[in-house]
C-alpha cells in the first residue's frame, strides 16, 4: 500500500494472464457455439440428390436429357412440403472453355484458353437450383422462369468471374463470350451460401445449356434442395420419390454430413493456440512479481533485522512475504477474472452471438492468480528468512 504505483504494475502481468485465461476459454467457447449454429442451420436446411442409375454408368437407359432428373424437377420439389427451393445443375461440358469480356479472344490467338488459365467454370443451374444456393446480388438480378423457358443466352457471373472479367456493372446490359457465343450478363453474385464454386464461374439457365451443349457427361447433374429448418431428414427420404416414382433407385438423397466433429476440432485448435499465449503472460506475471518482492526483500533489510531482534522467527518473515506475493496474486487474478469476462461480453453482444462461459473455467480463474503469485514470492520469502539479524540491522 506504500507504494501503489509499483503494486499496480506488479499486477499487470498476473492481470494479462488470468484475463487472457478467461477470455480465450470463453471466446472460444462462444465462438465454437456460433459455427456450430452455423453447421447446424445449413445441416437442417441442405440436401443434394445425386444420381446413381443406369444413366450416371454410360450405359444408356435414363429417362431425360440431365440423366435421371425429369425436366420438371423444379416443380416437382417445390410441390414438397418443407421444401424452399430447389432444382437442377451441373458443369457444362465445354472443352476448354474459353471465357473472355471480348468477341475475339480464341485459342489461336492466346495459345490457350482464357477461361481455362484464369480458372473460370461454367455451370448450368435451373431456376430454383440458383435461389436454393441462396445467392447475394452486388449488380443486376438473378435469371428465372422466362429465360429458362426461352432458352435466353444469359448469365451471372460470380464475384472472383466478374474480377477477372472487369465487369462491375450490369446497367449497360454487358456480354461475355463463352467460345465466341454471346452471353449477356444479368448480375453479378457477390456470396453465396451453397456451391461456393459459383463465385469463380459463370452460370447460365439450364435450359440454355441443354441446348447449346447438351446434357453433362463427366461431371453429373445433381439436385440441390433448400429446406426448412429440421426438414431435411424428411425431404431426403421424399426427394427421390418425387422426381422418379417410377424408379426412385435411380436417385440417391445425400443430406450434409454431422458438423459437431469439425466444431469440436476447431475449437480444441484455437484453445490451444491462445492458451500457449495465456501461459506467456502468467510466466510474465509471475516474474513481475517475484522480481518486486525481491526488491522489497532488499529495500526493507532493515525492517526484517528489527523484527527478528524483537523476536520474529524465520517462518514469520516467510510467513510475510509470501502472504504479500499471495495478495497480489490473488488481487491479480480477480482483476485479471473480471476483465477476461468482460472481453467475452462485450464481443458476444457486439457481433450479435450468445455469450458461452464455462463456470470450470471462470470460477477456479482467482486461484490462478493465488498460486502464481504464492510461487513467485517464495523464493524472495525464504531469501528473506536466511537473512541474520545483526548482518540486517547494520543496514
Amino acid at each position: 500500500m506504500q507504494r501503489p504505483a509499483r503494486s499496480v504494475l506488479t499486477l499487470l502481468g498476473t492481470v494479462l494472464g488470468v484475463g487472457s485465461f478467461v477470455a480465450v476459454l470463453g471466446l472460444t467457447s462462444t465462438a465454437a457455439g456460433q459455427i456450430g449454429n452455423s453447421f447446424s442451420v445449413l445441416q437442417n436446411t441442405t440436401v443434394t440428390v445425386d444420381d446413381i442409375g443406369p444413366g450416371s454408368g454410360g450405359s444408356g437407359g435414363h429417362q431425360d436429357p440431365v440423366m435421371d432428373f425429369p425436366a420438371d424437377a423444379d416443380d416437382r420439389l417445390n410441390r414438397l412440403n418443407g421444401v424452399v427451393d430447389g432444382g437442377v445443375w451441373w458443369n457444362v461440358p465445354v472443352r476448354t472453355p474459353t471465357v473472355s469480356a471480348r468477341p475475339d479472344v480464341t485459342v489461336a490467338s492466346t495459345g490457350a484458353a482464357e477461361g481455362t488459365r484464369n480458372g473460370l467454370h461454367v455451370l448450368a443451374a435451373s431456376p430454383g437450383a440458383l435461389r436454393a444456393m441462396q445467392p447475394t446480388l452486388s449488380s443486376g438480378t438473378l435469371f428465372n422462369d422466362f429465360h429458362q423457358q426461352r432458352k435466353e443466352r444469359v448469365c451471372l457471373l460470380g464475384s472472383s468471374a466478374a474480377s477477372l472479367l472487369k465487369v462491375t456493372q450490369v446497367d449497360n446490359q454487358p456480354a461475355v463470350f463463352i467460345n465466341g457465343a454471346a452471353y449477356t450478363v444479368l448480375g453479378v453474385v457477390a456470396d453465396t451460401q451453397r456451391l461456393p464454386q459459383s463465385l469463380l464461374s459463370v452460370i447460365i439457365p439450364a435450359g440454355t445449356a441443354l441446348d447449346a451443349y447438351g446434357a453433362p457427361v463427366d461431371d453429373l447433374a445433381q439436385v440441390l434442395i433448400r429446406t426448412r429448418t429440421g426438414a431435411a431428414p424428411l425431404i431426403a427420404r421424399q426427394a427421390p420419390l418425387a422426381l422418379r416414382p417410377d424408379h426412385p433407385g435411380l436417385l440417391r438423397a445425400v443430406p450434409p454430413l454431422d458438423p459437431h466433429a469439425l466444431r469440436d476440432q476447431i475449437g480444441t485448435d484455437m484453445a490451444g493456440l491462445f492458451l500457449v499465449l495465456a501461459a506467456i503472460c502468467l510466466v510474465v506475471g509471475a516474474v513481475g512479481i517475484a522480481n518486486t518482492t525481491l526488491v522489497a526483500v532488499l529495500e526493507r533489510t532493515g525492517e526484517i533485522g528489527l523484527r527478528r531482534a524483537l523476536g520474529a522467527r524465520r517462518r514469520h518473515i516467510t510467513a510475510q512475504f509470501l502472504t504479500e506475493s499471495t495478495a497480489l496474486g490473488a488481487l491479480g487474478g480477480l482483476t485479471g477474472t473480471a476483465t477476461g469476462v468482460a472481453v467475452v461480453i462485450g464481443t458476444a453482444l457486439a457481433r450479435n452471438w450468445t455469450a458461452v462461459l464455462e463456470p470450470y473455467t471462470v470460477l477456479p480463474a482467482p486461484l490462478i492468480g493465488v498460486v502464481i503469485g504464492f510461487l513467485a514470492g517464495l523464493y524472495p520469502a525464504l531469501r528473506a528468512a536466511r537473512i541474520e539479524p545483526l548482518e540486517a540491522l547494520r543496514h
